[in-house]
């Protein structure tokens, strides 16, 4: 659990509220369901229209980032390349495959495979980095989303709000409607304004961030495979691994 993206939304979200309250407000008059249909559904379909289905599906996947990001780390990756470049210099690299079944993520596992089957070195970092390139550039479209939904959200949130100036417009001989319709009116923006600066821009950013460290995580194992490869001693492969700023 990524303690400080839940402490941060809690924050913001309570100084919002606390400050609606000091103000002399209720903090039920910002509950308004029908604007927040409108601003969420209006953002949500604006991002669909804009966004490939793999694309979108990405995004709404990687979301769970916020909260559980992935788990591989520095020191867990070194301590697996290292593990490897003792099996390959004991055994000889042939031994590494049967390394392959105990790895879950596919972008290892084709390493290994190169390394078993006697790929030169520069052409292994050849083929990986291609790889590597691709899933960085399909990540980042779909934290993307999230960008682009931090963009739609205050102009929504601004429709929303002319809808309930001209609900109250339309009913203006009859007062006990005009007070729902500025409601929804203003609470509309706020919503907007609020989800976008609070949620979605954060969220985008902090995706953009994981993904930039899973790529730097995935360098650094292309690395230490063509290491591996060249028949480095693990020591010296190690030290390498350990420079990476991850």
């Amino acid at each position: 659990m990524d303690s400080i993206s839940l402490i941060g939304l809690v924050l913001g979200l309570a100084a919002i509220l606390v400050g609606q309250v000091l103000e002399g407000g209720h903090i039920s008059s910002l509950v308004q369901p029908t604007a927040f249909m409108i601003v969420i559904g209006g953002t949500l379909g604006a991002v669909m229209l804009q966004s490939p289905l793999r694309v979108f599906k990405d995004g709404m996947v990687m979301a769970k980032w916020i909260f559980v990001p992935p788990a591989a780390t520095h020191a867990e990756l070194i301590g697996r390349v290292v593990g490897w470049s003792h099996v390959a210099r004991r055994e000889g690299l042939l031994a590494l495959e049967n390394q392959i079944a105990g790895v879950s993520d596919g972008f290892t596992q084709k390493g290994i495979q190169l390394l078993v089957d006697g790929v030169e070195p520069d052409r292994l970092r050849d083929v990986m980095e291609v790889e590597i390139t691709a899933w960085e550039s399909r990540m980042k479209l779909g934290a993307k989303i999230w960008e682009a939904a931090g963009g739609y959200a205050p102009t929504i949130g601004i429709l929303g709000a002319v809808m309930g100036l001209i609900h109250v417009m339309e009913n203006l001989t009859d007062p006990s409607k005009l007070g729902a319709g500025i409601a929804v009116a203003f609470v509309a923006t706020i919503y907007g304004v609020g989800f976008a600066n609070l949620v979605f821009l954060p969220m985008a950013k902090k995706l953009q961030a994981h993904v930039a460290r899973l790529v730097s995580l995935r360098e650094m194992l292309v690395d230490g495979l063509v290491g591996i490869a060249n028949g480095d001693n693990p020591r010296i492969i190690e030290s390498r691994l350990q420079g990476y700023d991850v």
